[in-house]
């Protein structure tokens, strides 16, 4: 890439205005297919920075935020231990945003974000992964069910909170004839635990992963029932008519009654 080009896009992701960002995005999307790996980087290096936006101080700058994210899977594969890196970076703006980032690029980052949770000691670090984890649309994320499992029983809330989470989206994915009878089963002891968890935001998750279950046709006949009483219990419709004290617990209770309603056999 000749240094002209380059030093014209370096000018417009410094910029303030989301559209001069938004053309400078435009120009290196155009560009990656005509450039090596090494005329990549330090283009890459140059999105990464987008990931620090703040989008709730600068709103505007929303959707070429979205535009950054997106662009990450054409540079291909080497930027994934750049990613893992600046993972470890301590910006939780930016942590999230490589989480979907991660997403973009897919099944062919999952591995090294497996290892990367096996061997980090740092449970903040472990949460961003696990998030990430989530963000992978692949079947293969069952290679990572049984370490997420054992985060959703993690004493750190957040850990439990994100793995609850990930754990839904995982079967969505995955076929029920995939899924291990044991992970199921340790996947429905981890709800039941969060479900009874001191904060809404892990009970919220717990009974949305409950509804994905259902939704996705992982569980039985008996199994329904079950996660039907639940949701009644939550909702304060069963004959106690004790209902958990959280809106946002509720609203998903009631979205996984509703699927249970519409799924039945």
């Amino acid at each position: 890439m000749a240094d002209e080009k380059l030093d014209q896009i370096k000018k417009l992701l410094r910029s303030s205005k989301s559209e001069e960002i938004h053309q400078g995005l435009v120009m290196i999307r155009e560009s990656l297919p005509t450039i090596n790996e090494e005329a990549a980087r330090p283009l890459f290096e140059m999105v990464s920075t987008l990931f620090h936006i703040d989008i709730l101080d600068h709103p505007e700058h929303a959707y070429v935020l979205d535009e950054a994210v997106s662009l990450v899977a054409d540079f291909g594969e080497f930027v994934i231990p750049i990613l893992l890196d600046d993972l470890d970076a301590g910006d939780m703006k930016a942590q999230l945003t490589i989480g979907h980032a991660f997403g973009r690029v897919g099944e062919p980052a999952l591995e090294p974000l497996l290892e990367s949770f096996k061997c980090e000691e740092s449970e903040e670090c472990r949460i961003f992964l696990v998030y990430a984890m989530g963000k992978i649309r692949s079947p293969r994320v069952l290679e990572a069910f049984e370490h997420v499992l054992l985060a959703a029983k993690s004493e750190n809330l957040e850990l439990r909170d994100t793995a609850i989470r990930a754990l839904g989206s995982f079967v969505e994915l995955i076929d029920p004839a995939n899924l291990p009878a044991e992970y199921k089963k340790d996947m429905l002891e981890a709800i039941r635990v969060n479900l009874a968890d001191s904060s809404a935001g892990v009970r919220s998750k717990a009974i949305r992963s409950y509804g994905k279950l259902a939704r996705h046709g992982h569980l039985t006949k008996e199994e329904k029932q079950v996660c039907k009483t639940t949701c009644e219990l939550l909702l304060g419709v069963d004959d106690q008519y004790d209902w958990d004290r959280a809106y946002i617990v509720r609203k998903e209770a009631q979205q996984a009654l509703d699927c249970l309603e519409g799924c039945e056999d």
